[in-house]
């Protein structure tokens, strides 16, 4: 079992940055991957960025390559996103989740066993 909390959620305004953080707790996060995703009020979650268990791999949904980035510290059991030129479009809870099997390429919310509670990420124009 892991347990995902995500925190550095916060009210911006259009073209800030700002970096998120999740930290799992268990021996066994440098096994999974991890992916982001958001969703935002009256809308389906939506994938935005992934990262394989080793970090040497990383994928991005289309409406924030070249904005955002996803990392990792294994050995701070941590995953990042630093998300840069913010949009109000960006406006969205954001929830980091974990793929116990520590695959590629993970697009879809089913494909992930473990979900944070969520960080509010708004964006004002």
């Amino acid at each position: 079992q892991v347990q995902l909390v995500e925190t550095g959620g916060g009210l911006v305004q259009a073209g800030a940055s700002l970096r998120l953080s999740c930290a799992a707790s268990g021996r066994t996060f440098a096994s999974y991957g991890m992916g982001w995703f958001r969703q935002a009020p009256g809308k389906e979650r939506e994938f935005v960025a992934g990262i394989t268990f080793s970090g040497s791999r990383t994928y991005y949904g289309d409406s924030v390559k070249g904005r955002f980035t996803i990392s990792r510290d294994n050995a701070k059991n941590t995953v990042y996103l630093q998300m840069s030129s913010l949009k109000p479009e960006d406006t969205a809870r954001y929830y980091c989740a974990a793929d116990k099997f520590g695959g590629v390429g993970r697009l879809l919310t089913e494909e992930y066993d473990y979900w944070g509670q969520g960080t509010q990420v708004t964006v004002s124009s």
